[in-house]
């Protein structure tokens, strides 16, 4: 018999050692002696799932819930079915985005001769057959907040249908594994989720804050011990090389001489990757699930973990050096990651002036405004968060623009300033929203000026704010 499996933080995944628990039937076919109702999320990604494919989801998440030491060793023929195959088309083409390395667009191949229905033909042969080889995915640069960039590899969009197709059969069996305390990349859990439940710690008076930075974490992440973390409840050896293999694809980028070369990678999962956020949530997975252990500070110090992706914070009575030895022990030596330990530190909020930021906003400790003797959690967003607006509206309200008809701009930024509103509408954010709306009337103030070599004049009777009002510019 085969040795019971651990994930890389030693945890077993079998509970009995030397007895199998895999019958002859198939398990997903398995009738299921609970009445469960599916979760929501089960028949709806991007679009409505069709039945077939959010029962078979189902009764993977029933079987995951219910029998939480049980390895799948029978999904490789479900990913290559074809209504699984068109399910995952439809989602990849709802989403969008750039082509990979062989330059095929989504466009393209709508338009081209059999449409998708072809490409989706082809990848069930292919993968029935076992010919189907992970292709190599493009290297592209974003910048971020802080002035430097974050490596995207975008993959080819046949093996981004590939990807879906797998993330349809196997999220659902991890997300019966995954913890209360993570919440980024998951259906039906959001940011503002996150945000409440450290809002509702800081009530609770775990005012003391452990906040983590992890280095590069999409590109530090272990393949052997990330492969670990698979097998503990998937067996399914096709389904595994698969994933290895968009691990391991090479990736192309251009050179100081605009000449590609590649690379393949030998530690990360890709962002860009329709399968990366779940692959990186499984790893920390290993993080909350330890958390919560007899071992774990969720236990013996009463702590609270909240995690979304890569970003998370620690909220307990008193933070002290046995809880961050015990994360910095858990990431580092057993994880095989990285602190960063200048963007890393312990917060006490009970302390004048002292706050954190988490997933943009800022959390503090303010005196009551009714005068009583208490304070409330203040959030809002964060000056960081204010800042990355102020230059994102500067680069919609520029001199680019000055041809762009002004209802036009005027739309285009109110499309914008509803997403952001949306966002950061958690908390108190009336402060900020007034900043921003002063900053967006000023600076579309400057560009009506500016537009032509004739100055330019609001309607008779009416101030500069009072006319773009007119012009229906919308306040947060």
């Amino acid at each position: 018999m085969p040795a019971e499996q651990r994930g890389p933080t030693g945890m077993h995944a079998c509970a009995r050692r030397g007895v199998t628990r895999l019958s002859k039937r198939s398990t997903t076919e398995e009738a299921t002696t609970s009445t469960d109702p599916a979760p929501a999320w089960i028949g709806r990604k991007k679009k409505v799932l069709p039945e077939k494919v959010a029962t078979l989801r189902h009764k993977l998440y029933q079987k995951a819930k219910h029998e939480p030491k049980f390895r799948f060793y029978a999904l490789y023929d479900r990913i290559f079915r074809e209504d699984v195959l068109q399910a995952a088309c439809g989602e990849v083409f709802a989403n969008g985005g750039a082509p990979g390395p062989d330059g095929v667009t989504i466009d393209q191949i709508v338009h081209a001769e059999g449409g998708p229905e072809l490409l989706v033909k082809q990848l069930h042969e292919e993968l029935k057959a076992r010919t189907y080889k992970p292709g190599a995915s493009r290297r592209v640069y974003i910048p971020k907040a802080n002035g430097k960039t974050r490596p995207l590899g975008i993959p080819n969009v046949r093996d981004r249908v590939v990807q879906a197709a797998v993330l349809l059969v196997i999220e659902p069996i991890f997300e019966a594994d995954f913890e209360d305390s993570s919440y980024g990349f998951r259906p039906e859990r959001s940011a503002h989720d996150a945000l409440a439940k450290v809002r509702e710690s800081l009530k609770r008076g775990q005012t003391e804050v452990y906040d983590a930075d992890l280095q590069s974490y999409f590109d530090t992440i272990p393949h052997d011990k990330l492969m670990a973390s698979l097998r503990v409840r998937i067996t399914d050896s096709a389904v595994l090389r698969l994933i290895e293999g968009w691990l391991r694809a090479v990736v192309v980028e251009t050179d100081e001489n605009g000449r590609p070369k590649g690379t393949r990678p030998t530690s990360g999962t890709p962002q860009g990757g329709v399968i990366s956020p779940l692959l990186a949530n499984l790893y920390l997975h290993w993080l909350d699930r330890s958390f919560r252990t007899e071992r774990g500070p969720g236990t013996w110090a009463g702590a609270t973990l909240v995690r979304y992706a890569d970003d998370f914070v620690i909220l307990a009575m008193h933070v002290g050096s046995s809880i961050t030895s015990w994360v910095e022990k858990l990431l580092e030596e057993r994880l095989g990651l990285i602190l960063n330990r200048d963007k890393t530190q312990t917060v006490n909020l009970n302390e004048e002036k002292s706050s954190f930021d988490f997933l943009g906003f800022t959390f503090r400790l303010d005196r009551d405004l009714l005068g009583r003797d208490k304070r409330y959690v203040n959030v809002g967003p964060s000056k960081k968060a204010l800042a990355r607006e102020r230059e994102k509206l500067r680069g919609m309200i520029g001199t680019a623009q000055s041809f762009v008809p002004i209802p036009q701009l005027i739309e285009t930024v109110n499309r914008h300033l509803k997403g952001w509103r949306e966002y950061f509408r958690f908390g108190y954010p009336r402060v900020a929203f007034r900043k921003i709306n002063h900053f967006v009337r000023s600076r579309l103030t400057h560009h009506l000026m500016r537009r032509s070599q004739r100055p330019y004049h609001p309607p008779k009777g009416q101030t500069y704010y009072q006319h773009l009002d007119t012009l229906g510019l919308m306040y947060l």
